[in-house]
């Protein structure tokens, strides 16, 4: 039922003029998938408090409700003649709608509050829809679509993840709000969160990582208390941009945590040495985006400074793990070997800092459209590096938008890092052996078969002398037969 919906707004989609490609589908859907769960939310909360004797204020009142302008009902029904459409129904919107949600960021008691989250949206967002004939189809569908039970929303969850990867493989930078979900379980899986730590990450893009840690923790939550935990004291991020934080925002939502831990804000503006106690994390999952170029205002707010945002964000999240703290972070290979003063150093500081205990190594199309390879580096706050384990991922094909990373594919680097178990793909890399004036990390897999040696030019010149002497001796040959 759910993927009908999808693929007839899509179909609708491809026939507004405002709305040209895969990112702008994502964002207009959410917008109106999120005002359609704050619905089913909040007819939720009121049949509780209804049950248990107690009064229900609202959060969405008056002719903002979605039973009223988006979906109006009579006798149970949809009431054609209440809905407004066309010219009406745009300006409805533009002028009413969005002014009236984007006040309660300014009205809302405090930034965890679902009531901030509405305001934040739709600060952000624009509306792209130009057709109300159009808006109304879509309104229609996703009226028809319930958030009521677990189940539906791990249906819508699963929809919106792909929409969420398409729009990752099209290209304009998509690719900054998808990582592949099966590398994202397999660093779940070896930093093995428990109920009762913090989660953060510090460039949330569309929360992958969130949504993949909320999926393994919910089935230990045995209690009402371990649920409340989950929901409101174990997941955190901040967003840089808006279309990345709408995006996060919706998927958290679709997988269950009714009120994000979310923030609109850049994480590099805050000073690291500024980072207390209270800021700190248990666990830190992340693939902060590469290049950048920040600028000299925002790199005086670290030590090693640096125009590279992925090394700028290495030094945040060190610095924003508590005292035994572990963290799976994301980042290209080229931090494991450049030579310039900011590697070298960030290099030895992580050494120092915590213990860098796995390098995984990922092969060339792990990212789709990337064009660059990739490492995760596993580490823990605290006492320094002795040694790291290194796997070097081979699926044993090319990978592609037809052929992409799957979890089979990362079930052995799983299981043989529980014990950091040697093989042909994975090896130790002892820190007293590094050399100390560039601490290089390369990947080289010292059980590779070595490489034939490469013969001289003077070797091939002399051997291509010897075959054109013996070619000439031949024709000579085939001459005195004739």
């Amino acid at each position: 039922m759910y993927e009908n919906a999808f693929n007839t707004i899509e179909k609708n989609l491809r026939a507004e003029e405002g709305i040209a490609n895969e990112l702008d589908y994502v964002e207009q859907t959410s917008w109106v998938l999120f005002l359609k769960y704050l619905h089913d939310l909040e007819t939720e909360r009121r049949d509780r408090a209804e049950l248990d004797g107690t009064t229900y204020a609202p959060i969405i009142t008056g002719k903002y409700r979605w039973d009223e302008w988006a979906a109006p009902k009579a006798n149970g029904t949809f009431d054609h003649n209440a809905a407004m459409i066309g010219d009406d129904l745009i300006a409805f919107v533009d002028q009413k709608l969005f002014p009236y949600l984007a006040a309660f960021r300014t009205t809302a008691t405090g930034p965890r509050t679902i009531e901030y989250k509405i305001g934040e949206v739709f600060t952000e967002l624009r509306n792209k829809f130009r057709s109300g004939y159009i808006l109304r189809d879509v309104l229609e569908i996703l009226d028809g679509l319930n958030f009521n039970t677990q189940d539906q929303r791990h249906e819508l969850s699963q929809l919106y993840e792909t929409r969420i990867r398409r729009m990752g493989n099209a290209g304009r930078n998509g690719g900054e709000y998808y990582t592949p979900r099966p590398l994202i379980r397999a660093m779940i899986k070896v930093i093995d969160p428990q109920i009762g730590e913090t989660i953060y990450d510090g460039a949330v893009g569309s929360a992958g990582f969130l949504c993949e840690a909320y999926d393994y923790l919910r089935p230990k939550a045995q209690t009402a208390a371990d649920y409340e935990t989950l929901q409101t004291r174990t997941f955190f991020g901040q967003e840089k941009k808006g279309l990345a934080y709408i995006i996060g925002i919706m998927n958290m939502v679709l997988h269950g945590i009714e009120a994000p831990n979310l923030v609109h804000s850049n994480t590099l503006n805050e000073n690291v040495m500024d980072i207390q106690e209270k800021d700190r994390h248990d666990i830190i999952l992340a693939n902060p985006p590469f290049g950048g170029g920040e600028r000299r205002e925002v790199q005086q707010n670290f030590p090693i400074r640096t125009g590279e945002t992925a090394y700028l964000f290495l030094q945040h999240f060190v610095r924003k793990l508590r005292a035994g703290g572990r963290a799976a972070v994301v980042i290209k290979n080229t931090f494991l070997s450049n030579t310039d003063n900011a590697s070298v150093t960030l290099r030895r500081e992580l050494l120092g800092a915590a213990e860098l205990h796995t390098i995984l190594d990922c092969p060339q199309g792990t990212f789709q459209g990337a064009g660059v390879k990739t490492v995760v580096l596993f580490f823990e706050k605290g006492a320094p590096t002795r040694d790291v384990w290194v796997y070097q991922l081979d699926p044993g094909r090319s990978m592609g938008k037809t052929n992409p990373l799957n979890d089979a594919d990362l079930a052995e680097f799983v299981t043989l890092q529980r014990t950091r178990a040697l093989g042909p793909k994975s090896w130790l890399v002892k820190r007293a052996d590094l050399d100390d004036a560039t601490c290089d990390l390369s990947v080289k897999n010292p059980n590779a078969p070595e490489a034939a040696a490469l013969r001289s030019p003077e070797d091939i010149i002399a051997d291509m002398l010897a075959r054109d002497a013996e070619t000439a001796d031949i024709l000579e040959s085939i001459r005195g037969m004739l």
